[in-house]
């Protein structure tokens, strides 16, 4: 018996969603090759009460019965979660990843500082911007303690082939996080590009090298 096609999954990243332009950019490009591409929406169980472990336990659901394989495409806290997801679960046989919001928490800590975390606790809500209905949205501070739990300081330990894409002029997440997670692994493919979080100029780059990696999941170069 022969098994079954690979499911191709994409997690967007944190105040985006399922239609992101680089969502959009992939599932046309799956699309050309015949593939069908499924783009979650993360935003679980709400943007408001955004939970890692909700995002977690919704992929893991989406990739299938226990025979299923998948390759996870990731974006920032997509690729983070397409990690946690990996290390863990045997049927992901591949990942894509661009700029991994790897140490979530601790980028939020330096960003806002003590006293600004410390409101978002006391308050138990942080004003952010949405991507999605552009408009001003609050998050809960249950995100972060839930990120603690499930997210640990350990770099994720991914064994699976990885195609991973960051941005040198990063200033959310800096490279130096994905050169920490690449450091050693023969197994990750590590490409650097000229371009800031978004990777909105990369993509034509970020699509090539996909195809040449997933070359062996029937995606054709």
């Amino acid at each position: 018996m022969s098994e079954p096609a690979p499911k191709f999954l994409y997690l967007h990243g944190f105040a985006s969603g399922p239609t992101s332009a680089k969502a959009r950019a992939f599932s046309a490009f799956f699309a050309e090759q015949g593939l069908a591409l499924d783009a979650l929406d993360l935003r679980r169980p709400s943007f408001a009460e955004l939970r890692l472990s909700a995002m977690l336990a919704h992929v893991k659901e989406r990739v299938g019965s226990p025979a299923d394989r998948a390759v996870l495409v990731g974006s920032s806290l997509g690729g983070l979660t397409a990690c946690r997801v990996a290390e863990a679960d045997p049927r992901v046989g591949a990942l894509v990843l661009m700029a991994p919001a790897f140490g979530l928490v601790d980028l939020w800590r330096t960003k806002l500082g003590p006293e600004k975390m410390a409101e978002w606790e006391r308050n138990g809500a942080l004003e952010v911007d949405d991507y999605v209905t552009k408009a001003k949205a609050t998050v809960d501070y249950g995100f972060v303690t839930d990120m603690e739990i499930h997210d640990p300081k350990e770099l994720p330990d991914v064994r699976v082939p990885t195609l991973l894409i960051h941005g040198v002029n990063d200033d959310v997440v800096p490279v130096g996080r994905s050169r920490a997670f690449a450091e050693g692994k023969r197994h990750v493919r590590l490409v650097e590009v000229d371009d800031g979080h978004e990777l909105g100029r990369s993509l034509p780059r970020i699509l090539e090298e996909s195809a040449a990696f997933l070359h062996g999941w029937g995606v054709r170069t």
